[in-house]
């Protein structure tokens, strides 16, 4: 259920979606987790979601089974939650954290 709240707020179930960022396909996956994960082709439904599993996998250990900051982690990256001690105050991780957890039925 966390998988699939992830993925409606990141791509609307979208395969192709691309951000600004140049994040892409379901989970968002930025070109650096891509090649972290080896991941030939982002836009690969199945494969894109194997690499964003994995990553946010490795968040929730390394936030220590926090959801909260493994998420704000996953929208701003670890630096950003580490400068700040907790989920940073930029009002768009706020709202990603928020509404991954409450469609998740979290909190």
């Amino acid at each position: 259920i966390l998988v699939q709240a992830l993925i409606q707020v990141e791509s609307n179930y979208q395969p192709r979606a691309r951000s600004s960022k140049g994040a892409m396909g379901l989970m968002q996956l930025m070109p650096s987790v891509a090649r972290e994960y080896k991941v030939k082709n982002a836009y690969d439904p199945a494969t894109n979601i194997d690499a964003g599993v994995r990553k946010l996998r490795s968040l929730i250990d390394g936030m220590k089974g926090d959801l909260s900051l493994a998420l704000a982690a996953y929208n701003a990256g670890e630096a950003a939650v580490a400068r700040f001690g907790g989920v940073p105050p930029y009002r768009e991780t706020q709202s990603y954290v928020s509404r991954i957890l409450s469609i998740a039925g979290i909190r």
